[in-house]
């Protein structure tokens, strides 16, 4: 069987992905910078003047984080919890005075270092969809002796049918009506200690399902049928959302969407920001969209250890499965070289992970194997490093979340 083309484009970035780490030892991880800063740029585009939060989820480095943030277009984060939004916030150089936790906290210790701080107080917006969460507030601290907190309602995006009996989304905020959101943003409001700034508004189903999947044309018809009714829907109801809060409190921010429907939720005018992360990295799900197409930005290499028999090679580790419901397509994708396959009986391996095709004809022990991660930045709990590729040079390494100690489930 003849060698892989090196003029053949994946080749060439294989081999570009191999010179620039050849003095690395495997397993690590590639952050293509030029790629990174271009998909920045086409979210910039995407989004059309309006702010994008960046999730920070989907990036989990502080170093690129402030380089994204640098940028024109992007302002505050989305952070996923309320320690690491106390971390992002604090000290005298904080990623950001504008961070927003993407989802109700109950951490008692995070929330009193909180209620102990006026400055992060003051750069901190707590999530809630229920009064049990204010409740939980008052009771680490009660609003006479703590400063006020700022506050964003999350209000259920989901497609609701037939009479409600059928569910389209997920599983988030049990607030889903102007009604529903009406009566908590009065009870921010009529609470002491409370500032109602925002409100988020995320429609999963639209932003995070691939609506072009690879094979499943079938399913891509349904998805994009789906996408359409719900976005109809969610105009309107979101309209009616803000209307209803705004009525009793004036809102700094209306946070919607991700990267998979920047352009859809940026053209609803009742949205005044959105969010997005996982078009940053590029991972291996986002390949499944029609709306854009962004470019692999970061990549991670596992040494070959055995090669068991002719056709087949196995790799060291490779099992950095990403969350979601369980199937093929939360497993990392080999990349580079082209052709390799996982086996079905063994899937990806947490110490091993066996490959075949073609490919595995022409490699060698201690050639490496190149694969992206199915999301983004999950694969930043794998590493403490990321090493920084601009052209075809690793100019640096930049800390993970990981590599700083930190950890935030």
């Amino acid at each position: 069987m003849n060698a892989p083309s090196p003029d053949d484009p994946g080749e060439r970035e294989r081999a570009r992905l191999d010179r620039a780490t050849a003095a690395l030892d495997p397993p690590l991880v590639v952050l293509d910078l030029d790629a990174l800063d271009a998909n920045a740029d086409a979210l910039v585009r995407r989004a059309a003047g309006k702010p994008i939060r960046v999730a920070s989820k989907s990036v989990r480095s502080r170093d690129v984080l402030r380089r994204v943030l640098a940028r024109p277009g992007f302002a505050g984060v989305l952070a996923y919890s309320l320690p690491e939004a106390l971390w992002l916030a604090g000290g005298n150089d904080p990623v950001s005075t504008d961070v927003v936790v993407g989802y109700p906290s109950v951490d008692r210790a995070a929330l009193q270092r909180l209620l102990d701080d006026d400055e992060a107080a003051a750069r901190v917006t707590l999530m809630v969809d229920s009064v049990a969460h204010l409740d939980l507030v008052d009771d680490v601290v009660p609003a006479a002796r703590r400063p006020r907190l700022r506050i964003c309602l999350d209000v259920d995006a989901s497609l609701r049918v037939a009479g409600g009996r059928v569910h389209i989304g997920v599983r988030r905020s049990p607030v889903h009506s102007p009604g529903d959101a009406a009566e908590l943003a009065r009870e921010v409001a009529g609470r002491p200690g409370f500032l109602l700034a925002g409100v988020m508004v995320y429609e999963a189903q639209i932003a995070g399902v691939q609506d072009d999947p690879a094979h499943r044309p079938v399913r891509a018809l349904a998805v994009r049928g789906m996408q359409t009714v719900s976005g109809r829907e969610l105009a309107g109801r979101r309209a009616a959302v803000v209307a209803a809060v705004s009525a009793v409190a004036d809102l700094e921010f209306v946070n919607g969407g991700g990267t998979g429907s920047v352009e859809r939720t940026c053209a609803d005018a009742a949205v005044t920001e959105v969010a997005a992360g996982s078009g940053l990295y590029h991972p291996a799900l986002f390949d499944g969209y029609r709306a854009f197409t962004g470019r692999p930005a970061a990549f991670f290499a596992a040494p070959v250890t055995r090669i068991p028999a002719p056709g087949f090679v196995t790799v060291a580790g490779g099992g950095w499965i990403a969350s979601g419901p369980p199937g093929p397509d939360r497993l990392p994708l080999p990349t580079y070289p082209a052709g390799l396959r996982r086996l079905p009986t063994e899937g990806a391996g947490e110490v091993q992970t066996p490959l075949r095709g073609p490919a595995a004809q022409h490699l060698r022990i201690g050639d490496r194997v190149w694969f992206r991660h199915a999301k983004a930045g999950e694969v930043c709990e794998h590493v403490d490093e990321l090493h920084a590729l601009a052209g075809e040079t690793v100019t640096g390494r930049v800390p993970t979340y990981r590599g700083e100690g930190r950890a935030f489930g």
